[in-house]
């Protein structure tokens, strides 16, 4: 007698492909999250940043809500209020954290000018790392005259100051929020970046999975865009945040020296505070200890973050 379940065909069931990615994904980001959460002080820094991020979200709900009745007085632009008899007034219940030297509130201003700051952060990381990102790729995998060309273009940059020539580029043209972005975004795409990013891509041009792909028959676009870059991205990520400080930092120095056409900055209240006398006067000390401590303090959270990933994207630094 024949047994029917020995002949009849077994029928397996498979997870479709991109759901076992998902997996991988998904176990991959709490892998790395729990050694992240280790690092107290990235922890720290990841708080700093999310504080902001709330400041300046609450910007537009304070406006609709609580000042909504008197949104003149606490324009940052252009905002007075003419009810206090001398400006600056310190601090009080009306204005927190007071008004500076034409009666504009000065908590109004730290909050909106917060949303520039990540916003120049942000699109000055993303163009560094699209720019290092490629050269370090090709440089790395074609090596050769284009390896040669690549890394003197980007050490005839690095012997440059980047802050000179953001100077210049203020003075020759109107400098917004995007051209800024631009102008550090590829100032540090090829600088010191590109040739870290490029030192990791040969690490990883000698993996034999990249072997296995050319012996495959991938081309030498399909394997820097399905091989190197994904791997190349953790370091990328990492240096992001070291971009983002120098970004915040770059643009109060040009604020500060009138060089820009933001509307309004942490770097634009510190410069008015100069402009008006009262920068070295600790009597009125409401106008510079707040945008200045916001700028120490949101540098300081994307670096402590950077050292934190780099405990996790550095093999090396893991803690076992």
């Amino acid at each position: 007698m024949t047994n029917s379940s020995a002949t009849s065909p077994v029928s397996v069931k498979h997870d479709p492909m991109w759901r076992i990615r998902l997996r991988l994904l998904g176990k991959s980001v709490r892998t790395n999250w729990s050694l992240f959460v280790e690092n107290k002080v990235g922890v720290i820094g990841l708080g700093v940043i999310i504080f902001f991020g709330l400041f300046a979200l609450a910007h537009p709900i304070m406006m609709n809500t609580v000042w909504s009745e008197e949104k003149s007085v606490y324009d940052p632009i252009g905002g007075h209020d003419s009810t206090i008899a001398f400006h600056p007034a310190p601090p009080s219940a009306r204005h927190w954290l007071g008004t500076d030297a034409r009666g504009t509130d000065i908590l109004s201003q730290l909050m909106y000018s917060t949303r520039f700051e990540f916003a120049l952060g942000v699109m000055a990381a993303v163009v560094t790392v699209t720019i290092a990102t490629t050269i370090g790729a090709l440089a790395a995998y074609f090596g050769g005259i284009l390896d040669t060309l690549l890394m003197r273009l980007v050490d005839l940059v690095i012997m440059v100051p980047g802050l000179a020539i953001l100077i210049v580029l203020s003075a020759l043209t109107e400098v917004g929020i995007l051209e800024l972005a631009i102008f550090i975004g590829i100032l540090s795409g090829f600088g010191g970046t590109a040739i870290v990013i490029k030192s990791q891509g040969l690490g990883i041009k000698v993996k034999p999975y990249i072997e296995a792909a050319r012996v495959a028959g991938g081309g030498s676009g399909h394997i820097i865009m399905k091989h190197m870059i994904p791997n190349l991205m953790p370091i990328a990520l990492l240096y992001m945040m070291f971009v983002v400080t120098g970004a915040i930092f770059t643009e109060a120095v040009l604020s500060f020296f009138g060089l820009t056409e933001i509307p309004m900055s942490w770097g634009i209240m510190i410069n008015l505070t100069s402009n008006f006398g009262y920068l070295l006067r600790f009597d009125t000390w409401w106008l510079i200890f707040p945008a200045s401590l916001a700028i120490t303090s949101l540098c300081a959270a994307f670096y402590l973050v950077g050292r934190a990933l780099d405990e996790v994207v550095n093999p090396r630094l893991r803690r076992r």
